[in-house]
């Protein structure tokens, strides 16, 4: 997963909104996470299921839902 081609940024990552976010790629069993501003660092991997779960919980708390009230 080093080649370049696989990777690529949040679209929330352009100018105006800073240069520097989270990098991800994908293959058909694992999820790959590493830092744009150090991209020849180590990278996080992560089971494709387990990834897409962790991103549907960020997608239900939204910051208007976590100002809501006291968390549990």
């Amino acid at each position: 997963m080093t080649d370049p081609s696989y990777w690529r940024k949040s679209s929330y990552s352009g100018p105006g909104d800073g240069n520097d976010c989270v990098e991800i790629a994908d293959s058909p069993t694992l999820v790959f996470i590493r830092d744009s501003k150090a991209p020849a660092r180590a990278a996080l991997s992560f089971p494709t299921g387990a990834f897409a779960t962790f991103v549907e919980a960020l997608k239900a708390h939204s910051p208007a839902t976590d100002l809501a009230g006291p968390h549990g």
